[in-house]
């Protein structure tokens, strides 16, 4: 399959989490943001998502969803969680599966850290992949990425 880009259908599909059950279809109406993550409790991803958690109350007033995806399975990332008190809900994705969707995988890191942001109607309408899985959109940018779709006129 094609590597998904700005502009292209987001790819559906249906992952347990840390929240439960979690189909993409089902949020229709609003926008979701993706971020693909290489693992539960390693240096940057955990880096990732508490800078994420410390900034919970302005994530929360883009009015988006936003969910964290990686390869490990519910267990981990209801320890990963526990152990730093994440506020964003995290998808098992096993098998890369919904990753390989989205081409975000890559060889040797699995999951590559990779940033989607879909409007209202199913569209991707931001992509960002990290160089190297080093670093991450800040709250901040993620903040931007997801006010600016709200800002545009509808199609």
């Amino acid at each position: 399959m094609a590597r998904p880009t700005v502009g292209d259908a987001a790819p559906d599909f249906t992952l347990t989490g840390t929240a439960g059950p979690f189909h993409l279809a089902e949020h229709r109406g609003s926008i979701v943001a993706l971020l693909f993550y290489p693992a539960d409790d390693t240096k940057v991803c955990t880096k990732q998502l508490c800078a994420y958690r410390d900034d919970a109350a302005g994530l929360a007033a883009t009015g988006a969803t936003i969910v964290g995806i990686s390869a490990k399975d519910v267990a981990s990332k209801e320890s990963f969680v526990a152990k730093h008190g994440l506020t964003l809900p995290l998808l098992a994705d096993p098998d890369r599966a919904v990753a390989a969707l989205y081409g975000a995988t890559a060889p040797l890191l699995g999951t590559k850290r990779s940033t989607f942001v879909i409007d209202a109607e199913g569209v991707i309408r931001f992509r960002h992949d990290a160089t190297l899985g080093l670093s991450f959109l800040t709250s901040a940018q993620l903040t931007t990425a997801i006010t600016d779709l709200q800002a545009r006129p509808a199609a």
